[in-house]
Formats: C-alpha cells, sequence, structure tokens
C-alpha cells in the first residue's frame, strides 16, 4: 500500500526524539526519504526542533488519548518511531493504531513487561498483518541482539553448530573532565523505571525467558542462562551488571534466538548468555574497580528487590521515584553527546567448542545520541521494501531487521564485525 510517508516521530519534542528527527535530516540529504514529526502540539514540536537546528518537512498532530489522530498517523506512513513513554502507560494505543493500520512500529522501551503484555496481545495479529512491532530498539537492546545474531549466523554458516555460550562486555569512554548527573540516566529512563516497578508484572523483570511464549522453550533458558547481578573478573577487567539495567538484553536476545531457529528450521537450543559493563585499568586501581561494580550490582540489586515487593510497599515507592526523580526531558545537550566512544565485544563458544567474536565499535553518548540514530536507522530500513527479513509480529531488532543490512548502521556510528577465533583480551 502506498503511504503519503515512509516514517513519523511521534514524540520529537523530547531529548532523545529530537536526536532521532535530526538523524533523519541528515539522511534526507543523503538519499530520498519522505518523514515528518507527530506530538500533541505542533507548533511547541515545531518551536523546539527549530532551537536545535532541525526543520521537519510536515508536523501532524496526534495524542496518545486520542484515538483517531493516532489512527490518521498511522495510515500515512509506513513506519512509525514512537518516543513517547513511559511506555507502559502510553504505548499500547499507538501500537493498536500501527497493527489496525499495517504500519511497521518501533520504540525505545527498557520496559520488559510491558513487551510482554505486547506479545500477548498483538503478534499474532501483527504477524498475519506482516506488521513489524519492534520494541527495545536503542541502546537496550538492538547493539548486543545484532551482535549476538551475527555471531549465530556465522556460527551456523561456517561449521553448521549452534551456540554453547556467549559473554558480552560494554567498555565506555566519556568525554574528558568531571562526570555530569544528566550523563548516566536520562528522565525518559527514570521514568520507565518507576512505570516498570509500579506495573503488576514488575517481579518478572529479572526473568530471561519473559519473552519467550512457549514454557517448554523458556524453562531450559532460566535453567541455562540465569541473569547475575554481582560483578565478576574477566580479561583483566572488573565485569559490572549491564546499564542502565542488566535484566534487558538477556530476554529479548534470547527471544530472538528462539525465534531464529523457528525461522531457520531448526530446534531451538538455549545458550548460556553473561553480560556487562568493562572497567579496565592497573592492578594498583582493582580495589578502586571492585567498588565501582559493587555499587553498581547493589543498585540493580535494589531495583530487583524493589521490583518483588509487595503492591503495598512497591506502588508508594514507585510514586516517589516517579515525583522525585528527573523527568522526561533531563539528559546531556549539545557537543557533549558527540564525545563518548564505546566498544562491545562478544565471545562465544558453538556446540563443537569452536571459538568465534563479535565486535562493535561506536560513537555518540550509548543512551541518547547512539540510540537515536540507531533508531533513525532501523526505521529507514523498516521504510525500504525488502530491506529487512520478510514476515510481521512482535520482533526483537534482529529479528525484524535481520543482518544483511547491518553495516547500515556505520552511518549511525556503529561498526559491526565479527572474526574466529578470540578476540584481542581488554586492555589490562
Amino acid at each position: 500500500m502506498a503511504r503519503e510517508l515512509d516514517i513519523v516521530v511521534f514524540g520529537a519534542s523530547g531529548v532523545t526524539g529530537r536526536q532521532v528527527a535530526a538523524y533523519l535530516a541528515e539522511r534526507d540529504r543523503e538519499t530520498p526519504l519522505r518523514w515528518a514529526v507527530a506530538g500533541r502540539d505542533e507548533r511547541r514540536v515545531t518551536q523546539v526542533l527549530e532551537q536545535t537546528g532541525v526543520t521537519a518537512p510536515q508536523t501532524l498532530t496526534a495524542d496518545v488519548g486520542e484515538p483517531a489522530g493516532l489512527a490518521a498517523m498511522a495510515a500515512a506512513s509506513a513506519v512509525v518511531l514512537d518516543l513517547v513513554g513511559p511506555y507502559t502507560r502510553y504505548g499500547r494505543p499507538v501500537i493498536e493504531a500501527c497493527v489496525a493500520a499495517g504500519t511497521h512500529y518501533a520504540d525505545l522501551t527498557g520496559e520488559l513487561p510491558f513487551v510482554r503484555e505486547m506479545i500477548d496481545a498483538f503478534h499474532e495479529r501483527a504477524a498475519e498483518a506482516g506488521v513489524k512491532i519492534v520494541e527495545v530498539c536503542g541502546f537496550e537492546a538492538l547493539p548486543a541482539d545484532l551482535l549476538v545474531a551475527l555471531v549465530a549466523e556465522r556460527a551456523r554458516s561456517l561449521w553448521g553448530e549452534g551456540l554453547q555460550s556467549v559473554d558480552l562486555e560494554v567498555q565506555v569512554t566519556p568525554p574528558p573532565g568531571l562526570p555530569r548527573a544528566s550523563d548516566s540516566i536520562s528522565g525518559g529512563t527514570f521514568q520507565s523505571f518507576a512505570a516498570v516497578t509500579a506495573s503488576e508484572d514488575a517481579a518478572r523483570i529479572a526473568d530471561p525467558a519473559l519473552l519467550i511464549t512457549d514454557e517448554s522453550l523458556a524453562a531450559p533458558v532460566r535453567a541455562r542462562s540465569p541473569i547475575g547481578l554481582a560483578p565478576r573478573r574477566s580479561n583483566g577487567a572488573v565485569i559490572a551488571p549491564m546499564a542502565p539495567a542488566p535484566f534487558i538484553n538477556p530476554a529479548v536476545i534470547h527471544r530472538s534466538a528462539a525465534l531464529r531457529a523457528l525461522a531457520e528450521g531448526h530446534d531451538f537450543t538455549p545458550f548460556r548468555y553473561r553480560e556487562g559493563i568493562a572497567i579496565p585499568g592497573s592492578p594498583v586501581t582493582l580495589p578502586a574497580r571492585w567498588a565501582i561494580g559493587a555499587a553498581l550490582s547493589g543498585t540493580m540489586t535494589g531495583l530487583r528487590a524493589l521490583s518483588r515487593a509487595r503492591p503495598a510497599v512497591r506502588h508508594p515507592l514507585s510514586r516517589a521515584m516517579a515525583r522525585l526523580g528527573p523527568g522526561s526531558g533531563f539528559g546531556p545537550k549539545g557537543e557533549r553527546l558527540k564525545q563518548w566512544r564505546w566498544q562491545m565485544t562478544a565471545r562465544a563458544l558453538t556446540d563443537g567448542g569452536r571459538s568465534l567474536h563479535g565486535l562493535l565499535d561506536a560513537d555518540g553518548h550509548p543512551g541518547y545520541l547512539a540510540t537515536a540514530r540507531l533508531l533513525g536507522e532501523a526505521g529507514i530500513l523498516l521504510a525500504e521494501a525488502d530491506a529487512t527479513p520478510a514476515g510481521g509480529g512482535c520482533l526483537t531488532p534482529s529479528a525484524a531487521l535481520g543482518t544483511d543490512g547491518i553495516e547500515r548502521f556505520a552511518r549511525a556510528g556503529l561498526r559491526f564485525s565479527s572474526g574466529e577465533g578470540a578476540p584481542a583480551p581488554a586492555q589490562a
């Protein structure tokens, strides 16, 4: 079906939404792209974007509380990129409008109970309609998901073997100078944490098989690959729990493996998956590095404990988090966004004991600039006919996008590669 637009950025006035719009404006100068922005107040969206030097070709009016506006927005475009969170509160009407209109959808949620709710509610309908609903499509969890998929595909292509284990590590190099509070977590991410801990399914956030609907497949994932929160040592570096949360990537990656097995027609065999942030340094700094790892571990353990608390305890604390924490507009700005560098390494063993690896070298703040560019490029791929695998449903990033176009993400500042054997060890 021909559409007036390729992509609509819904919620373009937010911190990350502005960066998505800016990225599409850059790409618009390089490739034919019909795109627009949308929000409940056209004038405000236009003004906010103009302040950041971005002029969108078109601005639409849409509000999560007005189904008619959402339906018109979805019907006008091949893809909707949803930046209006927390998604537990605001995401379902947008997804429902996109499925009804036959429009692909992608968002940045890390609210896994909500993702599972959408799988249960819309996967079959979206699959029948050939619509791709792609959630968790930013730093959580697109880079890790694509990197593991790249390694898994290489193992099967070279040797016809599945994966036995994957250890994924991220190393982040911030800009010079003193860190700032806004460097670590955005207001939108903080509000998402508050929304997740308030949800009825909050206790399930630490389930690595949360997004696998077939219990016969989910049970062995839980047994083989539990989510660990304790710091550990690897290749001279202290490995701390993943930030902003260690509960997101594992569930996405295991669902991807199950979807990949179904698409390729072979049995699903769970592999052990571990991940974390690498804190390198010299032996002299080891106590300080362990202290940082322990602090991150304690924070994530506390978040998991809150998610498992009784509603009488959990709900008031969640409301206090939402009220006292930073709001959705809080985050880093300007040139500081561009000065971050980060690397991701996946070390894998196959069922036959062979080793291989995947590498990702990336530019830009992972939770802000890189995330926005990732979502923008994913939207362009979804909008292009035959650029992604056929089929629809509530899919993970790697299942929806595939790896054939993985080099396209170099334009977004992410450079993927893979090879046999182990990569060079992390600097001690």
